[in-house]
């Protein structure tokens, strides 16, 4: 008899739910070592990381196995998990500095994860519209920009958490 030993998240009234249903990532496993040809990102010891000084040090001494990380191919299928719409009057008085904190934001994410990213930002009428590779970076935006902006902040799940849609609202008069 095998043991179940997925992870499992939020609980709900029927039972477990699979924190995961990530289709771009491999159920078993890439052979190691591997380097994704787009970003340079490298895969040892079943996880994703971003040093340029390890990366040298890994195509020097072993074979390395070229691939597409899970983190490109949702960039070029267009496959977002996170989706964060900016809206106000606040927002395009402060654009700048608002893009910076969410660029910033997704650097520290990068550091510690590799596969969350920034798919897109851009403006859609009057809301500024973020893409994101993973949906806890989506609601870590959301979250950051409230802290530094306040302003309105909802969060929303899909039934299944495959997706989550933040919205931040702030006019001028805030």
């Amino acid at each position: 008899m095998t043991r179940d030993v997925r992870k499992f998240g939020i609980n709900d009234k029927r039972g477990r739910v699979k924190t995961s249903t990530d289709p771009y990532l491999p159920g078993e496993g890439l052979k190691e070592p591997a380097v994704c040809r787009s970003c340079a990102a490298f895969y040892r010891n079943k996880r994703w990381y971003l040093d340029p000084q390890e990366l040298e040090r890994l195509r020097a001494s072993a074979e390395v196995h070229e691939v597409t990380c899970p983190a490109c191919q949702k960039i070029a299928e267009h496959y977002p998990e996170g989706v964060v719409t900016l809206r106000g009057t606040y927002l395009w008085n402060h654009e700048e500095e608002i893009r910076n904190i969410l660029r910033n934001e997704e650097g520290r994410a990068m550091a510690k994860n590799p596969l969350q990213r920034i798919i897109r930002m851009e403006r859609e009428g009057e809301d500024l519209i973020i893409e994101t590779t993973e949906e806890k970076l989506a609601e870590h935006l959301g979250r950051a920009l409230h802290k530094a902006h306040h302003g309105d902040l909802q969060v929303s799940w899909s039934d299944d958490h495959a997706i989550c849609r933040v919205t931040w609202e702030r006019s001028v008069q805030d």
